[in-house]
C-alpha cells in the first residue's frame, strides 16, 4: 500500500486513525537543513510558518518570546512518499537527535550510494555503505545536523 493509499484508507476510518510522522527540531538551523535536504534528497517543502506569521502572539514561553521572527516555527517537507515536519525549536544552535534514526529505503544500490554520499557531506559515517545479508547496499551516516540516517537499497 502506498503512502497516499494508506492516507486515503485512514481518512475513511477517522475513529481509528493513527499516524506517526518524524518531527525534527533543528534548534535554529531549520532553514539550513531544508536547503540541505532539498539538494541532498530532493526534498520538497510543502509549507513553512515563521514565528512572525503566527496567528497567536508569542507568550514568552520557550523560545517564542526571544526568537528571531524569521526563524521557522513549523514546516513540513516531503522526501519521497514521507512527510517530515520540523522547526527551529528553541534556537540555541545545538540540535540533538539522540536515540532515533531515520531509515531511507531507495530503489537500488546506485540510489543508495547517491543518498549516502549526499548526506555524509559535512557529516560522519557511522557504518560504511556496503552489501549485507538483507540489502545490496546498507549504511549509516550522521548528517551535518546530527540526524542519523540508515540508507538501504531494496533487495534485487
Amino acid at each position: 500500500m502506498s503512502a497516499s493509499q494508506a492516507t486515503e484508507h485512514a481518512n475513511t476510518r477517522k475513529d481509528t486513525v493513527m499516524l506517526i510522522q518524524p518531527y525534527l527540531f533543528f534548534d535554529g538551523r531549520c532553514e539550513e537543513a531544508l536547503d540541505f535536504y532539498k539538494k541532498a534528497l530532493g526534498a520538497e517543502v510543502e509549507m513553512t510558518l515563521r514565528f512572525k506569521d503566527s496567528p497567536v502572539p508569542p507568550s514568552g514561553e520557550g523560545c517564542a518570546g526571544s526568537v528571531d521572527p524569521e526563524k521557522v516555527m513549523h514546516t513540513s517537507f516531503r522526501i519521497g512518499d514521507t512527510v517530515v515536519m520540523a522547526s527551529d525549536g528553541h534556537c540555541a544552535g545545538k540540535p540533538e537527535f539522540k536515540g532515533i534514526s531515520l531509515s531511507l529505503t531507495v530503489a537500488d544500490k546506485a540510489a543508495a550510494d547517491r543518498a549516502f554520499t549526499a548526506l555524509v557531506d559535512g557529516g560522519e559515517v557511522q557504518m560504511p555503505l556496503g552489501e549485507t545479508f538483507f540489502s545490496p547496499a546498507f549504511g549509516m551516516v550522521s548528517d551535518r545536523f546530527g540526524v542519523t540516517w540508515m540508507i538501504m537499497a531494496t533487495p534485487g
